[in-house]
């Protein structure tokens, strides 16, 4: 672990974990930083893990410039570039996802394949403008604390974990916060997914109702999008359905992308 300079001077916070030739880099969500991805530890037998606190998150600094995914795509190429990591499958969850298709899009280079997990490339539904807006009320009227116990208390797996995520997302700049939402709800990159060159495989909750129509934006405009859904689950797969998840993310690398069915339901044991 240790902490990179971006182009900007923004010093930001990684821990690169395993072995392997192969390389996975976990984008979280807006003020969850990376122990976000701790459940997904145990990937690191067959692949090198690049954790990183997105800026103004968790032990990264926030730097001067205003949060735009932008920014945040540029900030995970410094990073990869001065690591001398030359090529990454990209695992985004939730609002990460958003992130990790715009660094797909500006850096295609970089990245070999996006999994994408409870992810969308637009807020255009009631449910998730609601979330969103709850967290922009919320950081906007300092109360960090709140969101904080929320979110932590939804991902918890255990009482020592939750503990862990409420502490740590207290650690984000609340102005950063507000920005990172700001920037979430008007994100849309529905048109650019067409020039998106990897493989891309969502992974949804089958629970997950309100984000599943997101899907046939995908398969329509990217050549090479598959779907999965967690039999049981909701949203919080990273934490809640790890296991099961941690398999899916291993079959996709390991078939560099190709999964054999368009649409497969996989129950989860967790």
């Amino acid at each position: 672990m240790g902490y990179v300079y971006t182009r900007d001077n923004t010093k930001i916070f990684y821990r690169l974990i395993g072995k392997g030739p192969i390389t996975i880099l976990f984008i979280h969500p807006p003020g969850m930083g990376h122990v976000t991805f701790k459940q997904q530890l145990p990937l690191s037998t067959d692949f090198r893990l690049l954790y990183v606190d997105l800026r103004g998150n968790g032990k990264s600094d926030k730097g001067n410039a205003p949060i735009k995914f932008s920014l945040l795509a540029n900030d995970l190429y410094d990073v990869c570039q001065q690591l001398n990591i030359e090529k990454v499958f990209i695992c985004g969850y939730s609002n990460g996802g958003s992130i990790a298709m715009e660094t797909a899009i500006k850096y295609p280079e970089l990245v070999e394949g996006l999994l994408l997990i409870g992810a969308f490339s637009e807020v255009d539904s009631f449910l998730l403008k609601s979330e969103f807006l709850l967290g922009i009320i919320g950081s906007k009227m300092n109360m960090i604390h709140l969101l904080a116990n929320v979110i932590a208390k939804a991902h918890a797996f255990s009482k020592e974990f939750e503990k862990e995520m409420s502490n740590y997302f207290l650690r984000t700049d609340a102005n950063v916060l507000y920005q990172m939402y700001v920037e979430g709800l008007s994100y849309n990159c529905t048109n650019n997914l067409q020039t998106i060159t990897c493989p891309i495989l969502l992974i949804y909750g089958q629970k997950d109702y309100y984000i599943h129509h997101y899907q046939y934006k995908f398969m329509t405009l990217h050549r090479n999008t598959n779907v999965i859904y967690i039999g049981g689950a909701r949203h919080q797969l990273p934490t809640k359905h790890s296991s099961v998840l941690n398999r899916i993310i291993e079959k996709f690398i390991e078939n560099q992308g190709v999964i054999k069915s368009e649409r497969e339901s996989i129950n989860s044991p967790d």
